[in-house]
C-alpha cells in the first residue's frame, strides 16, 4: 500500500526550529519529486521547497537560507529543516511525492506547525 506520513509538528517559539520528515511506503520515493507545501490558516497551499531526482532543490523566497530539503534514500524519508521560524510559517504541512512521467501523485495528510510565543 502506498503511503506519504509527515511527521515533525509541532508548537514552537519564534526563532525556534523544527525538522518535518515525510516517510514513503510501497514505493522507492529517491525516484520522485518530493515537495513541500504549506497551508496557512484561511489561505491556499503554497509550494515551499522541492528536491527532484537525482536532488536538485528548490525553496521560496520566504524560506531561502532558513528551511533546507534532503533526502535519505536508506530510510525512504525527506526531510525539511526548519530554522529561524517566524508566526507566519504556522500552518499544516503537506508532502507530495511525483513522478510525472509514471502519472504517479502522492500527498500526505499534513503536520501541524504552530510558531507562537
Amino acid at each position: 500500500q502506498v503511503q506519504v506520513v509527515e511527521s515533525g509538528g509541532g508548537l514552537v517559539q519564534p526563532g525556534g526550529s523544527l525538522r518535518l520528515s515525510c516517510a514513503g511506503s510501497g514505493f522507492t520515493m529517491e525516484y520522485y519529486a518530493v515537495g513541500w507545501f504549506h497551508q496557512a490558516p484561511g489561505k491556499e497551499r503554497e509550494g515551499v521547497s522541492c528536491i527532484s531526482h537525482p536532488n536538485n532543490t528548490y525553496y521560496a523566497d520566504s524560506v531561502k537560507g532558513r528551511f533546507t530539503i534532503s533526502r535519505d534514500i536508506a530510510k525512504n524519508t525527506v526531510y525539511l529543516q526548519m530554522l529561524g521560524l517566524k508566526p507566519e510559517d504556522t500552518g499544516v504541512y503537506y508532502c507530495n511525492a511525483e513522478r510525472s512521467a509514471f502519472g504517479r501523485d502522492y500527498w500526505g495528510k499534513g503536520s501541524q506547525v504552530t510558531v507562537s510565543s
